[in-house]
């Protein structure tokens, strides 16, 4: 790489970090811990790519964007934040930023995206949009590394006028991230129609995309469960989308599905042109079991739903929510929610305990912790359990592959994260209780996102 770099970052550590790697790489760097240098950096025409955070002692780099593009409109901006929510992800985009990553990020992942900037730093900027919601609540909770991928989808996929396919399990929460397509992108003035596609006829189809009333121009046409479509229907759609009087609503549709549809296509249940018209851009939501680490986010963000619903306002405690986080929610995030608001109604505290949770868990059908189950018996045969309910909800086709790292990181996280708390952050402590190497342990803390409470996260 050839060319100079600007840093901005409050944290020593990451600009280090960040100058280090960069330097290898070829390129000049320039760091500063404010926004203010960075900002008389960019006037002065330093600078062929930045690298900034968001929030600075003396500012934020989010609301410093537009300045930028308007004072350096070719200057690419890659924004880093430790704010990784889909609001800051969209925010990104919207302020015409190069590209965004959520921290903790991977070096490797970042010193790529810096090098196609580089490369395409003297061509035209991606306009920034001006239609970013303010004061919303957030309509997606969680910061895993999964949840990260859909919100950087999301953001580019949210003002544009294509069609949008979401996949996912039941409870992983389609009809809300249709929703959130909606509401926040530039066709949220406008109706979103939904269509209960199991239940539709081919005349019903046509008469509500004919409607002026119901489906005006401009309008958002939401196709629920697309996979439980009749093969009728589905012609009844193709026909009425390729229709002039539809085709001149400029109308926008987006579907979901918890049926893979290649299976139904093969067995020719489902037409492959309609599918490729449905599908420009494909979004999959992951199942809870992939994004464990959101269960404390989750819960929180639930508990404050069930006070403004009239619900008694709880807490809950560290001990609890671990209980919770290797619980097997087979029912996704529905299931969850289902269960904090009812342990909030039932739980007589103030605070929700472990063995409040524990006896709930108990008492909930298909559910059963790992920590719940262990009891007397062995470890590996809570594990051998716990994978037997995994084969037995996927019936007769197999789970994704990878399945083998899923359940180390699985064992490893709690383990490790423990470890750590009973060392009080101590990672030399830790490493010799392990019987591992300080290395092995940084990597697998950095590999994992386990926060450690004695020392800052690098990255």
């Amino acid at each position: 790489m050839d060319g100079t770099v600007i840093v901005a970052d409050d944290d020593r550590t990451i600009r280090t970090v960040l100058t280090q790697a960069l330097t290898r790489a070829g390129c000049k760097v320039r760091s500063t811990s404010n926004i203010a240098t960075l900002w008389r950096w960019v006037e002065e025409g330093e600078g062929d790519v930045v690298i900034s955070d968001v929030m600075m002692p003396d500012g934020n780099g989010l609301d410093l964007l537009p300045q930028i593009h308007k004072k350096r409109p070719n200057l690419p901006v890659i924004i880093i934040s430790a704010q990784n929510t889909v609001m800051t992800a969209i925010k990104a985009s919207e302020h015409g930023a190069y590209d965004y990553l959520p921290k903790p990020f991977d070096l490797k992942e970042l010193l790529s995206k810096v090098s196609r900037a580089l490369s395409q730093s003297n061509m035209p900027p991606r306009p920034a949009s001006t239609v970013m919601p303010t004061g919303q609540s957030l309509p997606l909770v969680g910061s895993s590394p999964a949840m990260q991928d859909v919100y950087r989808i999301v953001a580019r996929v949210l003002n544009t006028d294509l069609n949008v396919m979401i996949t996912g399990e039941s409870g992983t929460g389609k009809n809300l991230l249709a929703k959130t397509l909606h509401d926040l992108g530039n066709r949220g003035a406008a109706p979103m129609v939904t269509i209960s596609t199991a239940s539709t006829t081919p005349d019903r189809i046509t008469q509500v995309l004919n409607d002026a009333d119901q489906t005006p121009k401009d309008a958002t046409i939401y196709l629920d469960e697309i996979g439980e479509m009749s093969v009728e229907t589905q012609l009844g759609l193709l026909d009425a989308m390729q229709s002039p009087a539809v085709r001149d609503k400029n109308l926008r549709f987006i579907s979901s599905t918890q049926t893979p549809l290649a299976h139904l296509i093969n067995e020719g249940m489902f037409r492959e042109d309609l599918f490729y018209r449905l599908s420009v851009m494909p979004i999959s939501l992951p199942p809870l079991r992939d994004r464990m680490d959101d269960i404390s986010e989750l819960t929180s963000h639930f508990l404050q739903m069930a006070s403004t619903e009239g619900l008694p306002l709880k807490t809950i405690s560290n001990n609890a929510l671990e209980l919770m986080r290797i619980a097997f929610w087979s029912g996704n995030v529905r299931e969850l929610q289902n269960f904090v608001h009812r342990i909030a109604v039932l739980c007589p505290e103030n605070e929700i305990t472990a063995q409040f949770v524990k006896d709930s868990l108990k008492q909930m059908p298909k559910i059963k912790s790992e920590a719940v189950s262990i009891g007397g018996d062995k470890l590996s045969s809570a594990i051998e359990s716990h994978l037997k309910r995994y084969f037995d909800i996927h019936g007769n086709q197999l789970p994704p592959p990878g399945l083998y790292n899923r359940i180390l990181r699985e064992v490893e996280l709690p383990l490790i994260a423990l470890t750590l708390s009973a060392t009080r952050g101590n990672q030399i402590k830790t490493a010799e209780l392990l019987g591992i190497n300080r290395n092995t342990l940084r990597k697998k803390i950095q590999d994992l996102d386990i926060q450690v409470t004695r020392t800052k996260k690098m990255m």
